[in-house]
């Protein structure tokens, strides 16, 4: 074999070796972009709702556990510790009041929202104690009211302060679910707006002045809903995807059977299933298809009436100076996202 002819087969043979190892790289590229992640860490609220059915039913371990994934569940007293947790990147999925998900939009966290898991309606209210002498609204000025500072709670008090002209009359406390629970019981505060399970600790020594239920009926909507970290939902689809297929599940079983629904979340809650079926009994469920509907999501394309509700929402914050900036309506319409309940009905091909 000549020399030349050498050289020629040995070239032949090297651009073989690197076509392969660039083949390979690719290869391992596409896989680690394919991948499934090693843990999600999901943000949950204490509350009767369809996360908490997928939890104690094991919807977790057969939508992502059986996948390999290890399932990590932080738990807040509010959405805006979810937020500081999305801020960090410690979290990827996350439940919160609509009132946080605007936040979460005003400071750029990088998330979208996919889910309503509960429209609110008696699950939040205004109390007051029994012997308090406040049976109005108007009766407030002058007083004293505990509410978790950017919450939904807070969102619609302040509205229902600014009804009836008092809301320069009243000293709103920023307090924690538990601490509030902790003053009332104290003697420290009587009158508090907060919600379920421990809206019902209140309530044993007080009343309803007014409900979320109520103020939704003069147009101040306010609901639970999920987020998602956008880096994670760009990187696994599918598995949004599967979370909206596990919380439609969950929420089925209490369309299906409410009592039993609420023995399932009674124990993880440490509460009676009486008291679970009452607090699920105070906001509204709703399916896929309703979600996708002109009151909520719409569809991609076409946005529904809970992309306004945000903008107002958030134009309300804007004024009470709760945040620096009001996004857009265009923002908005982008932030409520109908694509992942779409590809779980089989109507997105995206």
């Amino acid at each position: 074999m000549s020399y030349k002819l050498t050289k020629i087969i040995l070239l032949i043979f090297l651009i073989g070796v690197i076509i392969v190892s660039f083949t390979a790289c690719s290869n391992n590229s596409n896989q680690t972009s394919d991948s499934l992640p090693e843990e999600i860490n999901f943000g949950i609220l204490r509350v009767p709702n369809d996360e908490t059915i997928a939890m104690v039913e094991g919807f977790f371990d057969k939508y992502f556990t059986e996948k390999g994934i290890k399932c990590n569940y932080i738990v807040f007293d509010s959405g805006a510790e979810a937020n500081q947790a999305l801020a960090s990147g410690s979290i990827d999925f996350a439940t919160m009041g609509n009132v946080n998900a605007v936040t979460s939009l005003a400071r750029d966290l990088g998330v979208e929202m996919i889910w309503i898991h509960e429209v609110l309606g008696d699950i939040e209210a205004l109390a007051v104690k029994e012997d308090s002498g406040i049976n109005k609204i108007e009766d407030l000025a002058g007083e004293r009211v505990a509410v978790p500072f950017a919450s939904t709670c807070h969102y619609v008090l302040l509205n229902a302060l600014k009804n009836v002209g008092i809301e320069d009359q009243v000293q709103l406390l920023d307090m924690k679910t538990t601490e509030i629970v902790a003053a009332w019981q104290r003697g420290d505060i009587k009158a508090a707006y907060l919600w379920q399970p421990t809206l019902g600790e209140v309530l044993k020594t007080g009343k309803v002045l007014i409900s979320s239920k109520e103020m939704a009926e003069k147009g101040y909507i306010t609901a639970n809903v999920e987020v998602v970290r956008k880096e994670f939902s760009n990187r696994y689809p599918d598995l949004v995807t599967s979370f909206i297929n596990m919380l439609s599940e969950a929420a089925d079983i209490y369309r299906e059977d409410p009592e039993k629904a609420a023995a399932i979340v009674a124990k993880k809650l440490e509460i009676t299933p009486e008291e679970a079926l009452k607090q699920m009994r105070g906001s509204s469920w709703h399916t896929r298809e309703e979600q996708l509907s002109p009151d909520f999501f719409g569809e991609t394309g076409n946005p529904g009436h809970f992309a306004t509700i945000m903008k107002e929402t958030s134009d309300f914050l804007q004024e009470q100076d709760s945040i620096d900036d009001s996004p857009s309506q265009e923002e908005f319409n982008e932030y409520v996202n109908p694509l992942y309940i779409e590809k779980s009905l089989g109507k997105s091909e995206g």
